[in-house]
């Protein structure tokens, strides 16, 4: 029988090894750090039974960023974003809704579909304006300060979304507040899939944005259809 010799470690060289493992955690856990540092201040979650809109503060505009549509029906996880929004306008918190999604492929168009959405919740069409090129949230964020004109904002996602998305939007420069709706309680392991993404996630985030400065994929002309909501 062949017997197999493994190395023997001296005690330097383990510790250095174990230093080196800490110093790899720390790094990779340094971007979600980032952003739950950055927006702990700055961001509620819409439990259900609770007074939470008693605790939100007023801002002329809700960004509500897109999470995907099955044919002309946004998903549950956005549909909960929706509603949230929906609140958010009737109790007078926002004056618009800025809608941020993905319209880069013929019949995909998440805008579309959430603005429909929230025309049947009772959302007058005129409080609405679309933005066909959030294809991500530094994206969403960028542009709804710089075509968008919109300053001071309350960012609607899921809470496991809700620190980098804060944390994105006060990068981009502006005044952010966060609602976020619990999705573990009726999505568990939904919610847990993508709060582990949100580790590499994060770490994007803070590439592109903090060390890269990024611009979005698409920019363009500075747009006034959010100025002619605010002013209807």
């Amino acid at each position: 029988m062949i017997r197999l010799r493994l190395p023997r470690w001296s005690r330097a060289t383990m510790r250095r090894s174990f230093q080196a493992l800490v110093a790899l955690s720390v790094l990779g856990l340094a971007p979600m750090t980032w952003a739950w540092l950055d927006s702990s201040r700055h961001r509620l979650v819409a439990e259900p039974g609770t007074d939470w809109l008693g605790s939100v503060p007023s801002m002329p505009v809700a960004l509500v960023l897109g999470a995907g549509v099955g044919g002309d029906r946004p998903t549950p996880m956005l549909a909960t974003r929706l509603d949230i929004a929906t609140r958010l306008y009737q109790a007078g918190k926002v004056q618009a809704l800025l809608l941020s999604g993905d319209n880069s492929r013929v019949g995909y168009d998440e805008p579309t579909v959430m603005r429909d959405y929230l025309i049947g919740k009772g959302v007058p069409a005129q409080k609405i304006v679309l933005d066909y090129a959030g294809f991500d949230t530094w994206d969403s964020c960028v542009r709804a300060g710089k075509i968008f004109g919109a300053t001071r904002l309350i960012v609607v996602s899921q809470a496991f979304h809700l620190p980098r998305a804060v944390a994105l939007c006060r990068t981009a420069g502006l005044d952010a507040f966060g609602v976020g709706d619990d999705s573990m309680r009726d999505w568990p392991y939904q919610t847990i899939v993508y709060a582990a993404r949100e580790i590499p996630a994060s770490a994007k985030a803070l590439v592109n944005s903090v060390i890269l400065h990024s611009p979005p994929r698409f920019l363009g002309p500075r747009e006034t259809s959010l100025d002619r909501a605010l002013a209807s």
